[in-house]
């Protein structure tokens, strides 16, 4: 991506939107139809003292890519992309990605459980994989019930496993 223009400023603010209204907790630009290495997360920050409604961030990352990854575990996972089915898939346990923000400054992220769960989930996307492409075959796929749906995290990169 040569400029990060209005436009660009345009698709992340539409990205953000339309995963919060589609209650995921990550998206690619890719899944809204843009061939482009863009990416948000949406990451809960750990609690205010004294306790307080639970405040999330929002990471955008142009042009990532995972640096450094350690350790493996076991996760079950969902898309927007493949809705009403989940998998139990390989993820890492540790991740380090790095890219640039909304205003084009380099950054790096580190992220551990769904975070670094999410990281690859979403640059994945952005390299032509779904989480499906990770199973040995489509029956290990999981149909979602209609009372499932609703359950905690069934969205991109949906949630960690038992």
């Amino acid at each position: 991506m040569a400029k990060i223009d209005a436009s660009i400023q345009r698709l992340i603010d539409d990205m953000i939107d339309t995963m919060h209204a589609a209650g995921g907790v990550g998206l690619a630009a890719p899944q809204v139809g843009r061939p482009l290495r863009v990416i948000v997360i949406e990451e809960p920050l750990p609690e205010a003292d004294p306790p307080r409604v639970e405040e999330k961030r929002v990471i955008v990352l142009i042009n990532p890519q995972i640096v450094r990854r350690s350790g493996e575990r076991q996760v079950t996972e969902g898309c927007l992309s493949v809705p009403g089915y989940w998998a139990d898939i390989t993820r890492s346990v540790k991740v380090i990605a790095k890219g640039l923000d909304r205003e084009g400054r380099e950054v790096r992220v580190r992220g551990e459980g769904l975070l670094a769960q999410a990281l690859e989930h979403e640059l994945d996307h952005i390299n032509g994989v779904l989480y499906i492409d990770h199973l040995e075959s489509l029956d290990q796929l999981v149909k979602i019930e209609p009372e499932q749906e609703e359950g905690p995290g069934l969205s991109d990169a949906a949630r960690a496993g038992p």
